[in-house]
């Protein structure tokens, strides 16, 4: 099935799969996204400058944590190249493919995570989240991603994308499994924490929003208001702006991280990989001055914000799970499919995808953020639990898994 699937980079050796058969994660399959170090075990980042030979010495942080919790690490995960792009079809292993339907993308960066989780391959998977490379897959693949709080998981042994929004979260089919792997990750106890107060927020950046997505979002609304939540409006400040900041601030880090190769071996990139990592060459030192600034009023307002409202409700992306597509350039559908989650990413706090439905045309899953506070991942616990426990969306299964 991996092979079908084109999920599985590399299994991991019996003796290197940690978890010595107690902890809280006992016995959990767990993957690992292809740029995170799982040591003895070749880290690509799915990039032809680390295919041949690029052994990881030790392992990342999150990966001994997972171990220590009793985890069994199965196997790393394709990926787009050095998790740059939405899409993951920029892989030097060829794209990871979608199990609901093989002419649709996984999303990505983390495609291969999202694919393992929905194929039944592993329990859960651990993602990278930059710009919505967690809750993108999760949204095509019709699993749970979590985008935690900025900082609260460790990222050494990570390869970076750009350092102020890089996070690591896991993704799994049900949102108590993420619940489970987050905690041991962060370090904390995150056990649901009753929501209240609930935006849902027409539109949140663009009114533009494919309207089997927009009534999937609909029902969720009055699912949640039946439960007893208190649902309200409450646009969110600033939001229109916020996807070229955050595409300024990373774009102009990528060009730093991989000048080196873009100077020697530009030719090594996947097509797809430099023409984004190329746009960060011509931003300026002022652009990305400016960008930090309006980086800083926008979490400003998110502490307002937050200050009135528990959980933001949004979709997870604005159109069906895209086709595949050979369109050399992939600006145009990068820009769309992360219209929603990229100003999220500009927020410190947690940001949760969970399956809402399925399309009624493709017949592809649909999935909605859950935005909170700083530190404040038990709120959305709480809601996405509340959603699961009168749903199945979750239970379903791509064809042919079992």
């Amino acid at each position: 099935m991996s092979d079908a699937f084109n999920a599985i980079v590399a299994p991991v050796p019996l003796a290197r799969q940690g978890g010595p058969g107690r902890g809280v994660l006992s016995g959990l399959r767990i993957g690992v996204k292809d740029n995170i170090a799982v040591a003895g075990v070749r880290s690509t980042c799915a990039s032809a400058f680390f295919v041949d030979d690029h052994p990881a010495d030790r392992d990342a942080d999150v990966v001994a944590a997972l171990k220590r919790a009793g985890a069994r690490i199965t196997g790393t995960l394709n990926m787009a190249e050095f998790a740059v792009g939405v899409t993951s079809q920029n892989s030097v292993f060829g794209g990871p493919i979608n199990p609901w339907n093989a002419a649709r993308v996984p999303g990505g960066s983390s495609g291969g995570s999202g694919v393992a989780v929905a194929a039944g391959l592993v329990d859960a998977a651990l993602g990278t989240d930059t710009g919505g490379s967690i809750r993108l897959p999760a949204s095509c693949c019709g699993v749970v991603g979590l985008r935690p709080t900025a900082g609260s998981v460790s990222g050494v042994g990570v390869f970076p994308v750009s350092p102020d929004f890089d996070t690591v979260g896991p993704l799994a089919r049900t949102v108590d499994d993420v619940r489970r792997v987050f905690e041991v990750l962060a370090g904390v106890d995150a056990t649901p924490e009753r929501a209240r107060r609930i935006a849902a927020p027409s539109p949140f950046v663009t009114a533009d929003v494919d309207p089997a997505i927009a009534a999937a979002l609909g029902d969720v609304v009055r699912l949640l208001g039946e439960i007893g939540y208190e649902i309200g409006d409450s646009p969110v400040p600033l939001a229109d702006t916020a996807q070229d900041v955050v595409y300024t601030l990373i774009y102009s880090d990528l060009a730093r991280i991989h000048a080196d190769r873009l100077a020697e071996a530009p030719e090594r990139f996947h097509g797809a990989t430099f023409e984004r990592i190329s746009l960060g060459r011509a931003i300026t030192a002022d652009q990305r001055a400016a960008a930090i600034g309006d980086r800083d009023r926008f979490r400003a307002a998110m502490d307002d914000y937050f200050a009135a409202v528990d959980v933001v409700l949004t979709p997870t992306m604005p159109v069906d799970v895209p086709v595949v597509s050979d369109d050399p350039s992939v600006l145009p559908i990068s820009r769309r499919m992360g219209q929603l989650s990229y100003p999220w990413s500009l927020h410190a706090g947690p940001t949760l995808s969970v399956p809402v439905g399925f399309h009624p045309e493709s017949g592809m899953p649909i999935g909605a953020q859950l935005t909170a506070a700083p530190g404040r991942e038990a709120l959305l616990f709480d809601v996405a639990g509340a959603i699961q426990s009168r749903t199945d969306w979750h239970l379903r299964r791509p064809p042919g898994v079992a």
